[in-house]
């Protein structure tokens, strides 16, 4: 039987669609997927046509826990459909060489459970994909409804309390006041870029960087005085201009400085610089947090990240910035400063004058 064929060929098999795989341009096998991914796709495959001599239930049932497991040490759907064809022409060729007594049936019911077992884990990564997102959407979903109730709880507090006329308007509760309205404006806006980038909308305009920094550096600057910093804003001469969602941008660039002013030290020096070449633009955030470990920099823009014992906010405000900025055919990097802090840059084209 060919199951039993299989069984005793099992090293010559798994040696020659190693090297079937090893071959491929693409994608690039990984030392993983040589190692130990072979031979559990052909001692589960092995299982599977066992099975399938008495119960086609049982074949499906095994396929799909043999996608699942495959997917969940993280093969991709192309290994998968790639593997389970080198593993057919491996044992095709051993059949045909070693002039193995295996039926035309029985040849077809390989066939029929190599494209069963591709079918299912396809239907086990998508299925498996899906939930997911569903649950990252949930997740997400919750942690912004628990930061937003912190937020205007404490807004709604303090307001009453202003409002009894106990505590003045120069006082730490009108500041408090001040931070959480401030906490849920930013959180709302958070939202609506990360709306924008998965829903794909986009409007595209031409932009006046003049006035797109001077409109900025409005709201920057009281930020900045609310939190005892100082900040520093390069003017842009007219005629500068870039063809990007202003929304978008915007939502990057006031993310970049709110974490800016988030960890600059007490009574330090936040810059927004912008210069100019002939076929780019370029507007960089320079803070005083005091540098970054080295190799860090590129984790702060993991979603959920945080990076400091201040554990307010979801920590998605920079992995949106890089993915607003891509979105608009623009590029975010940081520069670390040992001791002294970071620079994000946001590097766009120019338009032409014209």
């Amino acid at each position: 039987m060919l199951h039993e064929f299989l069984t005793a060929n099992r090293a010559a098999i798994v040696a020659r669609t190693r090297a079937k795989v090893a071959a491929r341009p693409a994608p690039r096998p990984t030392e993983d997927e040589l190692e130990h991914g072979i031979p559990l796709f052909l001692d589960q495959f092995i299982e599977t046509l066992r099975l399938s001599q008495s119960s086609s239930g049982a074949m499906d049932e095994s396929a799909t826990l043999h996608g699942r497991e495959l997917l969940k040490m993280g093969f991709t759907v192309a290994q998968v459909v790639q593997d389970y064809g080198g593993l057919c022409q491996a044992v095709t060729e051993l059949a045909s060489e070693t002039k193995a007594t295996i039926t035309v049936d029985e040849f077809h019911e390989f066939n029929r459970c190599l494209d069963g077992a591709i079918a299912q884990a396809v239907t086990e990564y998508t299925r498996t994909r899906e939930q997911a997102i569903v649950d990252e959407g949930s997740e997400r979903l919750g942690n912004l409804s628990h930061e937003l109730r912190n937020a205007l709880g404490a807004a709604m507090l303090s307001f009453q309390t202003l409002k009894a006329g106990n505590v003045g308007l120069g006082g730490s509760t009108a500041a408090l006041l001040d931070r959480s309205l401030r906490r849920a404006c930013a959180l709302i806006d958070s939202s609506v870029a990360q709306v924008r980038l998965e829903s794909g909308s986009r409007v595209t305009e031409r932009v006046s960087m003049h006035e797109f920094i001077e409109e900025i550096e409005v709201s920057a600057a009281m930020e900045a005085s609310a939190h005892g910093l100082t900040l520093a804003v390069t003017p842009v001469a007219s005629g500068i201009d870039v063809a990007v969602d202003r929304q978008l941008l915007a939502g990057a660039v006031v993310n970049l400085l709110q974490n800016a002013f988030k960890f600059t030290r007490p009574a330090g020096h936040v810059s927004l610089m912008t210069s100019v070449t002939r076929d780019r633009v370029l507007v960089a955030i320079e803070d005083q947090c005091g540098g970054l470990p080295p190799g860090k920099a590129e984790e702060l823009f993991r979603p959920f990240e945080q990076q400091s014992t201040d554990r307010r906010g979801l920590g998605l405000g920079l992995s949106i910035s890089r993915r607003s900025v891509e979105a608009i055919g623009g590029e975010l990097r940081v520069r670390d400063i040992p001791g002294v802090g970071c620079v994000f840059s946001v590097g766009l084209p120019r338009l032409s004058p014209d």
